[in-house]
């Protein structure tokens, strides 16, 4: 019993740490010392190591993907229509969505989104999950922190909120993360193109909110 229990906390603790770790990285490593993302990194890769995590666990796999893209299309489908209902109220019809227009653009945001969906989901998701051993409690938790990550954009923390919740709802559904990405990137791209850049300083955070000029 004992034994399982602190199984259970080093779980957590490995969830949180390393998400701390992402806060430190965004507030003063990222400008102070750019390559300190390889700590980040072998963080991951010791954990995985030690967790004895697969491709498979990580959701880097074909056998459900079809299960998990028909479980996240009616999340995004929704989510699409209400952001694109937003920006045609913000009267954003004079310009176009660059991010998901532009080839280059939309597939370098892509390949972002992938490496957050391995944070978010393969990392900490997976991790909460054997915390808790239930998927809500997991889902809400992740998605706070995912949340608080985005600080002080005062447009992604309250989208990345409710995205994070029901984006680990869907991994602890099905464990792939591709379909999960690709909608992560179709967002993203349209919570661009729908709010004044005044408001999300061209989707920046940390102190690179405060240091953006138009």
């Amino acid at each position: 019993m004992a034994g399982e229990r602190a199984r259970r906390t080093w779980y957590l603790l490995d969830a949180l740490g390393l998400s701390a770790l992402v806060g430190v990285y965004i507030w003063k490593w990222q400008a102070a010392a750019p390559r300190s993302w390889l700590v980040l990194a072998a963080w991951m890769i010791v954990s995985a190591v030690l967790r004895r995590d697969t491709p498979k666990t990580w959701g880097w796999r074909a056998d459900n993907l079809w299960a998990a893209t028909r479980n996240a299309v009616p999340f995004f489908a929704v989510a699409s229509t209400a952001i694109c209902g937003t920006g045609l109220f913000l009267g954003m019809l004079q310009r176009l969505p660059a991010h998901l227009l532009e080839p280059r653009r939309f597939l370098g945001y892509l390949a972002f989104c992938l490496l957050q969906q391995v944070a978010l989901n393969s990392f900490l998701t997976n991790r909460l999950l054997s915390y808790f051993e239930r998927p809500w409690p997991a889902a809400l938790m992740a998605g706070l922190v995912f949340a608080a990550l985005h600080w002080p954009n005062p447009v992604l923390v309250p989208l990345t909120l409710v995205g994070g919740v029901v984006m680990s709802w869907l991994f602890a559904r099905e464990r792939n993360i591709l379909p999960l990405a690709l909608g992560q990137a179709i967002l993203g791209a349209l919570i661009w193109w729908a709010f004044p850049l005044a408001w999300h300083h061209s989707m920046r955070v940390g102190p690179g909110f405060w240091a953006f000029h138009m």
